[in-house]
């Protein structure tokens, strides 16, 4: 089948991404720079709202690598680390500072409001050549080994048309249309969490230079954040246990107010706080997929697998996925037959970057990682690896693995010491994980 046998078939593309977010767009960039036909859909349109803000120090070697890293700069605040303050000594708090990382030449990230950080992204993929297209959400994909691809979609006025491919990235985030379809999205059974968020005006920001940095705050059924975006807007969440989602019986935005109040810090800080827009909530939070890639496709991103948002690494993830999997997709286009070490290359190298930054997740609301993170201390390097890995530096080699191994060691033994408190913080994250609680507002949250 072919464009000029049935004209609802479009003309044949070497690849086709789903899905037009920092994922998508970055491999749709650099596999048309690599010559390749590229086309890209996209079901909604730019500019559109995403959750996930703050970029890491590890995002601006990829954004000066597409091109649009002072563009990037002109839309975002700088960010040259992030705070932490403990849900059991109100007041306190410990700052880290990018600089301090193992490598110091990445010494700040920026935050951004996703709407424009995405269709900046968008746009640079236009300029470059790949072929956008909006408004079109993929209904079925035909994989025909031997053959090419096709990928079927319909439009917002119903219309329906058959594109052919080479090869399908599966960029769709949330959507995870390819592991829907194959049965991969799996539950992550070892973490669950949920969210509330929204934007207000009126926050206090910290003075000087800390005015841009990421604000965490552990309390008793999770941690908030609170990201300062341009405008004196700032973005503000709370990711929480699934058991005390379950016991919202208000609007969203009530819900938020009344989370709000359960930490002074951040209830101090939004005394004059002006709601900007609607308040969103987001459930299931945490899952995983079985694959990453399969004869004539890839998963890059959230397609992929997301974990939780505490150290800002979606984003990152997603872009970083993209550019490993623009390599391995090259490869594969090349010679299919003499691609597949590049293939579990990729695979590899993504999933032990999930893996590092999961083992820090699950823990992070236990009393020895709240302990250690606001007690730092720099012994054989401990300190700058662990702001290396917040910085998204674990993809390259670096010496980062002993310092990492020396720190979970550190971790058990300080777990060791006040054992019936670490063990019901375990118990818990152990209980919620295991929930069945459907919180989202999309669909795609509910499975």
């Amino acid at each position: 089948m072919n464009a000029i046998d049935n004209p609802a078939v479009a003309p044949c593309s070497d690849v086709l991404i789903i899905g037009g977010g920092p994922g998508g767009t970055t491999i749709a960039s650099l596999l048309k720079e690599n010559g390749w036909r590229v086309v890209l859909l996209e079901q909604g349109h730019h500019p559109r709202f995403h959750i996930g803000e703050s970029l890491l120090p590890m995002n601006l070697p990829i954004l000066e690598r597409l091109g649009v890293l002072e563009q990037v700069r002109e839309i975002g605040v700088l960010k040259p680390g992030a705070e932490f303050s403990p849900a059991d000594r109100p007041h306190e708090r410990q700052t880290i500072y990018f600089a301090d990382a193992l490598d110091k030449t990445h010494p700040y990230a920026f935050q951004v409001r996703r709407s424009e950080f995405d269709a900046l992204l968008f746009r640079n993929s236009v300029a470059k050549g790949v072929l956008t297209h909006e408004g079109i959400r993929v209904k079925d994909v035909d994989f025909r080994p031997g053959h090419t691809t096709l990928v079927h979609t319909v439009d917002e006025e119903g219309g329906e048309r058959v594109w052919e491919t080479r090869f399908v990235v599966d960029a769709s985030g949330r959507d995870t249309f390819l592991a829907r379809k194959f049965g991969l999205k799996k539950k992550n059974p070892k973490h669950q969490s949920a969210a509330l968020f929204g934007h207000f005006r009126n926050v206090t920001r910290r003075p000087g230079k800390d005015a841009g940095n990421i604000s965490i705050y552990w309390f008793q059924h999770g941690w908030f954040w609170m990201i300062p975006l341009r405008d004196e807007v700032m973005s503000v969440g709370a990711v929480c246990w699934p058991e005390y989602l379950k016991t919202r019986r208000t609007q969203p935005e009530e819900f938020l107010l009344e989370t709000i109040s359960l930490c002074p810090e951040v209830q101090e800080r939004m005394q004059a706080a002006q709601l900007v827009g609607e308040v969103r909530a987001t459930g299931n939070y945490s899952y995983r997929s079985t694959r990453m890639h399969g004869n004539g496709y890839l998963l890059v991103g959230d397609a992929f697998a997301f974990i939780d948002p505490v150290f800002s690494t979606g984003v990152f993830f997603a872009m970083n996925s993209a550019t490993l999997g623009a390599e391995a997709v090259d490869a594969y286009l090349r010679d299919p037959a003499a691609s597949e070490p590049v293939l579990r290359r990729f695979d590899r190298g993504v999933r032990r970057g999930v893996r590092i930054v999961s083992w820090f997740i699950y823990r992070f609301t236990s009393p020895a990682m709240q302990h250690l993170f606001m007690a730092p201390r720099n012994l054989f390097r401990v300190q700058e690896a662990i702001i290396s890995m917040l910085a998204g530096d674990i993809f390259r080699k670096t010496p980062i693995a002993l310092p990492l191994a020396l720190f979970k060691a550190i971790y058990y033994t300080l777990s060791a010491t006040f054992f019936s408190r670490a063990w019901a913080s375990y118990q818990r994250r152990k209980y919620n994980a295991a929930s069945k609680f459907t919180g989202g507002t999309t669909p795609q949250d509910q499975s």
